[in-house]
């Protein structure tokens, strides 16, 4: 009897399990289907994991379909809907026109961890926020940013990149570390007061862990530690993330020491001596924002910024004219026609180059490094296109779509620079170009970046040439996207144009 009754115990907890987990499932789908009617219609989400799967499985390929579903749709990860903004004219009407609305961030686990809500990037839109990003706009200002120095900057540290390339002359080699190392030390020289060689070690493994942070971020590491964000107390690969982020904020740190021994308030340097002085200027206003946490997180917000986006847009660029060497070699006659062998690029010869720079902008636009820009999040309930959305509700722009969109671009599915050239072959704008987002939460360094990527391309055309390796496969054009778009690796093998001359 006594066996029975244990039987008929353990047969009542297997049954009241499984009831409860099936109730679980029922309320989970009466919730999808509920939300689901509220919200723009999309791709069908599955209980409690929404539309992850489809995201890691093909995540281009759902970024691509978005725009199927209207000129809003919405996915979902895990429970929590996401809308997609498809169209310019709605995009401008949120994150423009309803700016402060539309330009929340939201608490997004695996970032919280890292930063605290501290920073520019991803801080909630509010009063801290705006205090550090228009200090960080108005200091790198001061230190060049949109100024003939910058130009000098980059066109110096361009002539180093070419001579780092030609040690590899003739041999396949994988140039994501002079890239990186070049264009962060721009944004290192406006930060830090310094460069870095690209034979220092120590930078260069700094480099390879920020590139494994921003692949790993967008990875099934991220989203599964954003789903169950206890793990953090238990070990896993998600540590690894964590390990990242606190040798970048560690390596500011000694940077932030190194600075307070020789600060002279009467004579700054760069960011972090700016950072100094304003948090001394500030210690006695208790709403102040300026403290040594905010101070690395900012400092790590802009050094990230500015080293993996145009980097990576230039790793683009590269399996773009290598793939197009026609238009390689007309980027290369019009630069010599213009600067010849010697002279450095600067912005102001763009107008003389319509071609480069057509080639530059249809670089941006095809690479598409942030497919939806960064998430937005609504900071109060409001209506957008007859759909009523609450407060705290995730919004994304589909710049994808925007920038392929059939009705504004003459070749939108195909690498062409003759998207922004007119008929008489002079450079053109087109409205609906929106690498570096639009509204409140617009890229801090877009001056910056296009000063870049213009003259570094440039530079590069005008002495170098560069071709696959014989037999190199091609990569997967869609990339990895993890917080960024970034390229497969890949070979490539560059020759001096001066020899071929």
């Amino acid at each position: 009897m006594e066996s029975v009754l244990r039987y008929l115990d353990w047969t009542s907890v297997g049954l009241a399990l499984l009831g409860g987990l099936l109730s679980l499932v029922l309320l989970e789908i009466f919730r999808l289907n509920s939300s689901r009617r509220r919200f723009p219609p999309g791709p069908k989400p599955l209980p409690f994991v929404g539309n992850l799967m489809q995201l890691l499985k093909d995540p281009m390929a759902l970024v691509r379909s978005m725009e199927t579903y209207g000129e809003m749709s919405c996915l979902y990860l895990g429970g929590r809907p996401i809308i997609m903004l498809n169209k310019m004219e709605i995009v401008k009407q949120a994150f423009v026109h309803n700016g402060s609305v539309f330009s929340g961030r939201p608490h997004v686990p695996i970032m919280d961890w890292i930063t605290e809500g501290l920073g520019i990037v991803m801080a909630p839109y509010g009063n801290a926020w705006k205090q550090q990003r228009r200090f960080a706009l108005h200091t790198l200002r001061d230190f060049g940013l949109g100024k003939k120095s910058v130009e000098e900057r980059v066109a110096e540290e361009a002539r180093y990149l070419v001579e780092e390339m030609l040690k590899h002359e003739g041999k396949a080699f994988f140039p994501i570390h002079p890239i990186m190392n070049s264009v962060s030390n721009i944004i290192c020289s406006i930060v830090f007061g310094d460069r870095f060689d690209y034979e220092d070690k120590r930078f260069a493994h700094l480099l390879k862990l920020i590139n494994e942070n921003i692949w790993l971020a967008g990875s099934i590491v991220a989203q599964v530690f954003n789903l169950v964000p206890f793990i953090k107390h238990f070990p896993g690969p998600h540590q690894k993330i964590w390990r990242n982020a606190c040798s970048l904020k560690g390596f500011i740190r000694e940077v932030v020491e190194e600075h307070r021994k020789t600060l002279d308030p009467e004579n700054l340097r760069d960011f972090i001596d700016a950072y100094l002085v304003e948090m001394t200027k500030q210690e006695a206003k208790e709403e102040s924002t300026f403290h040594e946490e905010n101070m690395i997180i900012s400092t790590s917000d802009l050094f990230l910024a500015g080293t993996d986006t145009t980097a990576t847009t230039l790793r683009w660029g590269l399996i773009y004219i290598m793939d197009h060497p026609d238009v390689q070699e007309r980027c290369h006659e019009e630069i010599v026609q213009v600067l010849g062998f010697d002279r450095s690029p600067c912005m102001d010869d763009r107008a003389q180059l319509p071609y480069t720079h057509a080639t530059v902008q249809e670089i941006l636009r095809c690479s598409n490094i942030s497919p939806f820009g960064g998430v937005h999040e609504t900071t109060q309930p409001t209506q957008l296109h007859g759909y009523h959305i609450p407060a705290g509700t995730q919004v994304l722009a589909n710049f994808t779509a925007i920038m392929s969109d059939r009705n504004h671009w003459k070749h939108p599915d195909v690498f062409n620079p003759e998207n922004f050239l007119d008929e008489k072959g002079q450079f053109c704008k087109n409205d609906f170009f929106l690498p570096f987002s639009m509204g409140p939460r617009v890229c801090l360094g877009e001056s910056l970046a296009r000063t870049e990527l213009f003259i570094f391309f440039t530079s590069l055309i005008q002495r170098l040439k560069f071709s696959w390796p014989p037999g190199e496969p091609r990569p997967n054009m869609d990339g990895v996207l993890g917080m960024i778009r970034s390229p497969f690796p890949y070979n490539t093998i560059c020759s001096s144009r001066e020899t071929t001359h």
